[in-house]
């Protein structure tokens, strides 16, 4: 048969001809082999306040275009559409748009990575969220709550993400521990303008963590960024030229019965936050120093259902008497917020959240409840840990 003739048994194979035509080329196994895998975020939401969020501030800080909350009412919030695809052996890219309230369509990432690089090396280029701190990295819908933390909306404008480069390193222990660094433009706050010839970021993290026992696992994590800013401009037309540096300190704790978390799981996280903002605001000369953090836990108490707690804080110091009465002054005021929200998930694909938040992130409170919708379909990659 084939190639060989096994009439004799004992005897060893012979070869003989064949001359039949050689067969047709495979077919790739699915029409979409080498096609993106596409996928949709829809993220809707409705919002009662004591206070209209549009003009809420936060005290202290003179924050970026993002660091707002959700409009008042209806609205459709950040929706998404994004791409991704294994280019050859070598490299994944992927591409996600970003549709805001304003129908606007922005470019939130779009990048190529490697694949097998040797010695637990990985490289990613082109416009990406920052590997820094424990949230940064995640899209908006994987977050637990339905707005970032007080610390994250202050002093990176809810998400730090520029066209750059990144390099990972993963060592090769039975810890897990996992180093980066990356450089980026520099054009996204708390950066601005691109200094330093369009290297005006560079960040540094290091991930580590275990399983504690079968029903429990850490990570920890230590991140570093430093920007420099060029006629940073505020929504008030206030402008800020200096050196931006904050480390972050992230500890998480997750907890499922014999490690299976589809009915009861539990994670617990905490973020601490320490910057150092120096140069010049309208002119006058200051340095400021800003501390914050926050503590939450979500428990899923059977399965479907999640409830949760957020508790975030955020001090900054005097930025000196010339800048009195600016946004970078607190009057006293250390802005904070107090959050719980009810979920229930139709899905892995599909989620209802109610929120309520008292914010007291400006010198006046305001109390949000928040509802919301978030669904995804068609394919989408695990999320993170």
């Amino acid at each position: 048969m084939g190639l060989f003739n096994s009439a004799a048994p004992d005897a060893p194979p012979q070869e003989v001809a064949d001359n039949s035509p050689p067969p047709p080329p495979s077919a790739p196994a699915s029409n979409n082999a080498f096609n993106p895998g596409i996928a949709a975020v829809l993220n809707g939401f409705y919002v009662a306040s004591s206070r209209d969020t549009q003009k809420q501030r936060i005290a202290g800080v003179a924050t970026g275009d993002e660091a707002g909350l959700p409009l008042r009412g209806f609205s459709l919030g950040e929706s998404e559409v994004s791409f991704a695809a294994n280019i050859d052996p070598h490299l994944s890219g992927f591409l996600d748009l970003s549709v805001e309230d304003d129908n606007s369509l922005s470019v939130e990432e779009a990048y190529i990575q490697t694949k097998d690089l040797p010695y637990g090396l990985s490289v990613k280029a082109g416009r990406f969220l920052s590997g820094i701190g424990y949230l940064n990295e995640r899209h908006a819908h994987d977050w637990a709550f339905s707005d970032a933390p007080l610390p994250y909306r202050a002093l990176l404008n809810s998400q730090y993400g520029d066209d750059g480069l990144q390099v990972r390193w993963l060592a090769p222990t039975d810890q897990f521990l996992e180093f980066g660094a990356e450089i980026f433009r520099g054009d996204a706050y708390p950066a601005a303008n691109a200094q330093h010839g369009g290297q005006g970021t560079v960040t540094a993290f290091v991930h580590t963590g275990n399983d504690i026992d079968e029903n429990s696992s850490y990570l920890a994590a230590l991140s570093y960024l430093h920007s420099r800013a060029q006629d940073r401009q505020d929504d008030s037309g206030n402008s800020f030229t200096g050196n931006d540096d904050l480390g972050i300190a992230s500890l998480i704790y997750k907890w499922a019965p014999g490690g299976n978390p589809t009915v009861n799981n539990l994670t617990l996280s905490s973020e601490f936050f320490y910057g150092r903002e120096a140069g010049a605001f309208n002119a006058d000369q200051f340095a400021q120093n800003r501390f914050g953090w926050y503590a939450q836990g979500v428990y899923q108490f059977m399965p479907q259902w999640s409830v949760g707690l957020r508790y975030a804080s955020l001090q900054t110091s005097n930025p000196g008497p010339m800048l009195s009465g600016s946004p970078l002054d607190d009057f006293g005021h250390s802005p904070r917020a107090e959050t719980a929200l009810l979920e229930y998930d139709t899905s892995e694909f599909g989620r209802l959240r109610m929120q309520y938040t008292h914010d007291e992130s400006d010198l006046k409170p305001n109390d949000e409840i928040l509802f919301q919708y978030t669904v995804i379909y068609g394919p989408h990659g695990a999320h993170r840990y």
